[in-house]
Formats: structure tokens, sequence, C-alpha cells
């Protein structure tokens, strides 16, 4: 990034207008390494610079990525009149007026959520030639069934006629199943499993593309990325391979006890 004015770099990277930015810097709560900036006008280099405000450093990259472990009770929304959003999740000091959850995760779901500023990456996350797979958790009402494994990978056909692409599954314990989608069909999990004659109780996403969710993340909390742990999420990896890590990242959690 080349050196931009104070001012536009704190109002374009944080929650703030230009206005409260420029108050900020009257009252001496900006730094760039340490030295205090008064002045609206003055220049910076965000790559070569360390700037804080009230302490807390703010992120001068071009882009920015978090990882969010998504608790219940939360849209995957920029903004809405009724419900908390995901964007509430992120840290003021990182949080700027072009973010956005990157992808959908119901209220009632829970785990990875990336959040960005990154809309070329957000299409060719979410795009249908290039869909990243997507693995979740599944907690069933009722035991999973073996025939499930061969309905899910033949493609299952929804309730309105809607026929989805063949899923990879695995069965992990009596009610609690691992699920790779390469779509994202509005409630398609859920809707899968009604169609099998079962109901979703929970649904945990535990990995984007090879990039897991970490599992010492707690609900609510977020973890900053960088450029090569998006190349990692973008590679190819077999189920197989990500079954194994997944379930040596995931072998205590108790999806009802960590909600």
């Amino acid at each position: 990034m080349n050196e931009i004015r104070i001012d536009k770099f704190l109002a374009d990277r944080t929650k703030y207008s230009r206005s409260e930015v420029k108050s900020f810097l009257k009252k001496g709560a900006v730094r760039a390494d340490g030295a205090v900036i008064n002045d609206p006008k003055q220049k910076i280099n965000p790559d070569a610079q360390e700037i804080t405000l009230n302490g807390k450093k703010i992120h001068g990259g071009a882009h920015i990525y978090l990882i969010l472990n998504k608790p219940e009770g939360y849209l995957c929304a920029t903004e809405d009149r009724e419900h908390k959003t995901v964007l509430e999740l992120v840290p003021d000091e990182l949080r700027h007026k072009d973010m956005f959850p990157a992808g959908r995760l119901d209220i009632d779901s829970t785990g990875f959520v990336l959040v960005t500023d990154d809309g070329e990456l957000a299409h060719q996350m979410l795009s249908p030639k290039h869909h990243v797979p997507k693995y979740y958790l599944v907690t069933l009402a009722r035991p999973f069934e073996e025939n499930y494994l061969q309905s899910l990978a033949d493609g299952i056909t929804l309730s309105d006629g809607t026929k989805c692409l063949p899923v990879q599954a695995k069965q992990i314990s009596e009610k609690i199943c691992l699920v790779c989608l390469h779509e994202g069909k509005y409630h398609q999990v859920k809707r899968m499993f009604a169609s099998l004659g079962n109901h979703v109780e929970h649904l945990h996403r535990t990995a984007v593309g090879s990039l897991l969710l970490p599992p010492d993340l707690p609900f609510g909390g977020h973890l900053e990325i960088f450029h090569k742990d998006i190349l990692q999420m973008l590679k190819a990896e077999s189920f197989s391979v990500m079954c194994e890590q997944i379930m040596s990242a995931f072998s205590s959690y108790l999806i009802n006890d960590r909600r």
C-alpha cells in the first residue's frame, strides 16, 4: 500500500467516520510507530508503519481475513434490524465498512465463518465453478442409518424437487456424522436429512476447503489469517484426509456442550 492520509486510512479501516477520526487525532489517540499524530493530513505507510488507535493496532494490509467461530443467534449478514450479525463479533480495531461474511451459516448453526473485505476471494469461494468444499459436524435427532451414505453420494432430491450434488459423508457416532458440501443451497444439510426422514439438531462447520477452524477458538472468538492461509483454504484435499484431520482436531468436541 502506498502512502495515504492518516484520516482516510483510519476512516477506511475502522467503523469511524472522518469527523470521528479527526476527534481521535486531536485527543492524541493515534500513533504511528509510537509517535503521536495530530494532523489529519499527515501521510503514513500502513505496510511499513504500525498504526494504533487508542492503543490498538489497526490492520494495514490490502485485505483482511478473519476466521470467526460463530455462536448460535448471529446472522451471517452485514446488518439486520432484529438480530445480531457476525460483524458484531469483530473487534473495533479490525472492523471497517467494507467487511462482510463470505457465505452463509444459519442463525442456529455454529462454527467457521470467514469475514473479509476481499470481494474477489468471496466470488472464487462461492461461485458454482469454483465452489470451495465446506465440512460440517452434524448432530441428528435419530441414529444415522447405513443407507444414508449411498443416498447422499447419489445426490438427494429435496422436497421441492431440487436435486443436490453428490455429498460425501462419514458416520462418527450413533447420531453424529461429518458431511462435505460442494454447493450452498438454502438450509441444504437440514433439508437433505429431512428428505431422509431424520432431523438435524445441530450443525457445526469445522472447515472450509483444507483450512480447519482452530478447535480451541472459543465461540465468538476470531483469528486473523493471511494470504498463505487463504492459499491453503483454496487448495484441494481429499475427503479421507480431511476426515482424519477433523476427527483428530475435534476428537474431544461435544457439540451439545460447546454451543
